[in-house]
């Protein structure tokens, strides 16, 4: 592998890594502070419904590029990626501090969105949410979820494609949907434009960035954050991340099993679907570290209560 190459490699798994361990000490004290997002954190049916409201958004994303709204759908993302930062520094800063910091994230998304912005504001706002949706869904509706959006990215990008249509909508408004990975580190999203030396069908040599979805890190995050907070496997109780124990471990490890897998198919210039590597590698990390943590396979995959 060529340095640019390797360079891009190491930004993207330390993007992942800041989503991971972000997620993993958020969640606790999200819960502490009040912030779990339903009643029933171990109600599969939590899936389902969080699987409808992704099919709507993206029907409404689709119908707004087609009708030239693309100017609404920013300002939205904007505006969730302030929410998203204002819970996340609202654990560590007094209130007006931490909405000001939060407005601080927004307009620098609307005012200067270079890469580096874009994937500060993107890795800030992915741990944020998955520390909420760690908190918020138990161990078994965490793996239906994950479970369930990997045969739907897939379906989307190799079945429909119109998750390929969404992409390429979203590259275009420079917004934390997606994390933008150059291979050189003068690249400049605002100069070259988002889409320039990322074509389909290029490879590492012929271009100069490439891009993960936001969500491909995570919803694999989500697993990693569930764990932490939900496994009764003992945690390590490392000063970062106490609630830390072997399933999380594991199930970070097997998330970036799935991202070298990933990255060395994007290296290549096509498209490829993230979830199915990423959220199959942290599911099955997460149970092989339950297992060897000595949690018995039912109470991993969090059906005791119905047996």
């Amino acid at each position: 592998m060529k340095a640019r190459a390797v360079r891009g490699v190491l930004l993207a798994g330390l993007l992942f890594l800041v989503v991971h361990v972000g997620a993993v000490s958020l969640a606790p004290t999200f819960e502490a502070a009040g912030y779990q997002t339903v009643e029933d954190p171990q109600n599969p049916t939590n899936s389902a419904l969080y699987l409808g409201a992704i099919l709507v958004v993206t029907a409404l994303m689709l119908a707004a590029f087609k009708y030239d709204f693309d100017w609404a759908v920013r300002l939205v993302i904007v505006a969730s990626s302030g929410m998203l930062s204002w819970y996340v520094f609202s654990v560590f800063l007094p209130g007006f501090a931490a909405v000001a910091a939060a407005g601080l994230v927004a307009v620098a998304l609307l005012a200067y969105p270079e890469w580096y912005v874009i994937d500060a504001a993107g890795a800030l706002m992915g741990a944020g949410a998955a520390g909420l949706f760690g908190i918020s869904f138990g161990l078994l509706p965490a793996i239906v979820l994950l479970t369930v959006l990997a045969v739907y990215d897939a379906i989307s990008v190799y079945g429909t494609e119109h998750m390929l249509d969404l992409a390429e909508g979203v590259l275009d408004l420079n917004i934390p949907v997606v994390l933008v990975i150059p291979l050189e580190w003068s690249y400049s999203l605002l100069a070259e434009g988002s889409t320039e030396g990322a074509t389909e069908g290029t490879d590492e040599d012929e271009r100069d960035v490439f891009f993960i979805g936001l969500g491909d890190a995570v919803m694999p995050a989500v697993m990693a954050a569930s764990a932490a907070f939900w496994s009764p496997a003992p945690a390590f109780g490392l000063p970062v991340v106490p609630a830390m124990g072997l399933p999380t471990l594991l199930a970070i490890v097997g998330t970036f099993v799935g991202l070298a897998v990933l990255l060395r198919m994007v290296l290549k210039g096509r498209p490829h679907a993230g979830l199915p590597l990423l959220n199959g590698g942290a599911i099955g990390g997460y149970l092989v570290g339950s297992l060897v943590a000595g949690v018995p396979l039912v109470q991993a995959l969090g059906l005791a209560q119905y047996l």
